[in-house]
């Protein structure tokens, strides 16, 4: 485990103590969105009209440092799905990524598509927290987990309705994480250990994957032609923040980018 995903790892241990006393279970069973329905991602995600694009909402992170600090979320949210995106991923890790929970209420507030919690979960509280603000898939991190703890950690997300997204980033971390309780597999791009980005990392992990586990491609992927390759490898969705969040306004890049994957996506099968 690098340095900064340690130190990440620490603090998050520290806040999940905190809000446990902020915020007990029990409380987090009474909101609204605790007991309210699910979308499923893997659905989207295998929508023929749509591109399979994730839109992210994400201020800053660790090697990139401030990408968007002042943002509406209801704005880019919107704007997003709008652009045609499959489904939404929010950050809500407030210390390295400037996110919050908030943001992703704000987002299931103003729209019904699959909203992915994008943090660092390591504990079973988080998942009942994911639950309760209204997301409708998880993250998890093989390289911040041990097997068991992912293991149990997708069943508890399971048994709550909620979709789980393995990320990782080698053919031991898939084989030694990966469960029946995982519907989707994310090749995270980004070496978390060095921030080195490769999207060939894509390429050689997509065979490992199982048919039926929907494949997700994340990080570094910039430009239309690289959702294109990357579909026609395998891959459903592909999970992209940056590149939309650098520019002035994300939505309409969003925008821009999906009706290019489109237009290549409907040349290369002949449509005119």
């Amino acid at each position: 485990m690098s340095n900064i995903l340690e130190k990440i790892i620490e603090t998050k241990r520290r806040e999940v103590i905190e809000r446990k006393e902020l915020f007990p279970t029990k409380l987090l069973e009474k909101e609204l969105y605790f007991s309210g329905p699910v979308v499923s991602l893997s659905s989207y995600l295998n929508r023929r009209d749509l591109v399979g694009v994730i839109a992210e909402i994400k201020r800053r992170s660790p090697s990139r440092g401030v990408i968007r600090e002042h943002i509406s979320v209801e704005d880019i949210s919107i704007g997003y799905m709008q652009a045609g995106a499959s489904a939404l991923s929010v950050l809500t890790d407030k210390e390295y990524f400037g996110g919050s929970s908030a943001d992703l209420k704000t987002a299931r507030r103003c729209n019904y598509a699959p909203i992915l919690r994008k943090d660092f979960i390591i504990d079973e509280y988080q998942v009942i927290e994911a639950k309760s603000i209204g997301a409708d898939v998880i993250l998890l991190i093989a390289a911040a987990l041990t097997p068991k703890e992912c293991r149990a950690l997708a069943r508890q997300a399971r048994s709550l309705g909620l979709e789980v997204l393995l990320e990782v980033h080698s053919k031991v971390e898939f084989e030694s994480h990966f469960s029946e309780e995982i519907s989707l597999v994310g090749v995270n791009n980004r070496d978390l250990k060095t921030f080195n980005v490769s999207i060939d990392l894509s390429y050689q992990l997509i065979p490992e994957i199982p048919k039926g586990i929907v494949a997700v491609a994340e990080s570094g992927i910039s430009k239309p032609e690289d959702l294109v390759a990357l579909k026609k490898a395998g891959f459903k969705g592909f999970l992209i923040g940056e590149t939309f969040m650098r520019e002035g306004e994300p939505q309409e890049a969003c925008a821009r980018f999906i009706s290019q994957a489109e237009s290549l996506i409907a040349k290369s099968v002949g449509v005119r």
